[in-house]
């Protein structure tokens, strides 16, 4: 029979913990309303930007000489993949669905003869991924002392994948991100971000659509727009992956919540018999005593 101290401490352990997955659940929540709408305002931005440079790019793809990062290097045997991750756990499987995806991203690229270069974006990805792809990692972005993204965030995760890409270190960029969808629902995903590629065009929409002429070209427009185009996708893939963590830390908090209270009740009923079979077997021992005498 269990010690009702010991029960009793248990009890009073497993309280204080709910009081901890509550209040971060509570946290969570505030974080994830400001998050959402953070990602929900990018999103329109992020698509007009795809519009217009894809529009650009139909223009531009068959011309000789075209922007680097359209057309890229012209091979795909180097391959970076960009892992973005939280920096903190107690999120559920939010960081463990990312790197999940990437881990067969890398096994499937590596069947295939290629080579595969890692950059993480937060702690929890590069802590995983570590374990077995020390070998690939070739760089950590810290974001554990941003309190609020912002788009300069972005722009230094761009500038280092299109610094590496000017130098000649990979051919074709990925990034893996977690895309919101609701608080129970984050959707793993992988968008190629180097060189650029654009959704085809639904049918009639370009007949449909207005013309445009550039200035100087559709070239250097489109040249000036591309790095741009990588730093928003980055943006977007933040923000996203900002609400995603907090939509699966408030539900993992919840599900902790409730589970400590489900605890607490199973402690409670087992203190209760235990310590009526003690009372019990105090009143059988006075008992007895009395009719001995």
């Amino acid at each position: 029979m269990p010690n009702l101290k010991d029960l009793k401490n248990r009890i009073a352990s497993v309280k204080s913990t709910r009081k901890i997955t509550k209040a971060m659940q509570m946290v969570a929540a505030a974080k994830l309303r400001r998050a959402q709408d953070a990602a929900e305002a990018a999103r329109p931005y992020a698509e007009r930007m795809q519009a217009v440079m894809s529009g650009l790019a139909q223009a531009v793809d068959a011309s000789a000489g075209g922007p680097r990062l359209l057309s890229g290097s012209g091979k795909d045997d180097v391959h970076l993949l960009v892992v973005m991750t939280a920096e903190r756990g107690l999120c559920g499987g939010f960081n463990s669905t990312i790197v999940r995806k990437a881990r067969v991203a890398i096994d499937t690229l590596v069947a295939q003869g290629k080579t595969v270069k890692i950059l993480t974006v937060g702690k929890k990805g590069r802590e995983q991924l570590k374990r077995d792809h020390s070998a690939r990692m070739i760089g950590h972005v810290d974001l554990s002392d941003v309190k609020r993204l912002g788009y300069a965030d972005a722009a230094r995760i761009a500038t280092n994948v299109l610094d590496r890409f000017d130098a000649g270190e990979f051919d074709v960029a990925t990034i893996f991100f977690n895309r919101f969808q609701s608080v129970i629902s984050q959707i793993p995903t992988a968008t190629q971000i180097v060189p650029a590629q654009f959704e085809a065009p639904a049918a009639g929409a370009e007949a449909s659509g207005a013309q445009y002429d550039y200035e100087p070209s559709e070239e250097a427009v489109l040249e000036d727009l591309l790095p741009r185009g990588v730093a928003t996708q980055i943006f977007t893939a933040l923000l996203e992956n900002a609400a995603s963590e907090q939509g699966a830390r408030m539900s993992a908090m919840d599900n902790a919540t409730r589970n400590a209270g489900d605890m607490i009740e199973r402690l409670t009923i087992e203190y209760n018999r235990s310590r009526q079979a003690v009372i019990t077997n105090e009143l059988i021992e006075i008992i007895s005593g009395a009719e001995a005498l």
